[in-house]
């Protein structure tokens, strides 16, 4: 897996979390801790079940989201974070705190024109 990764540490970053649902998930997942399946679909809004699925099991397969199946009737599937994937925290607070900032340039930009 090494040899396939990027030179580029922005670009190994976005290989991981690079579509908005990775990203929306993660946000979900630091916020809220183990969810279930339809509390993350809930959650996050509009997405499709085989989207949700298919982005989960690429965040499984890279380490950064634990899937835990119980043995119940009818099964119960949780999700959270591994603690690889709790180190992108600091990523995910970055992403809010521009975000914020620049809603917020926007909004002022916007009123100035008034």
């Amino acid at each position: 897996m090494i040899d396939e990764l990027p030179a580029c540490p922005v670009e190994t970053t976005l290989l991981l979390i690079g579509n908005k649902w990775q990203v929306l998930i993660l946000r979900d997942l630091v916020l809220n801790g183990t969810m279930r399946f339809k509390e993350l679909q809930r959650s996050i809004g509009s997405i499709s079940q085989k989207v949700l699925t298919s982005n989960l099991r690429a965040m499984e397969e890279s380490g950064i989201v634990h899937r835990e199946v119980f043995a119940e009737v009818p099964p119960r599937v949780e999700y959270s974070l591994t603690e690889l994937g709790l180190t992108l925290k600091s990523v995910l607070d970055a992403l809010w705190d521009w975000g914020l900032s620049y809603q917020e340039r926007v909004k002022r930009s916007h009123s100035e024109r008034r």
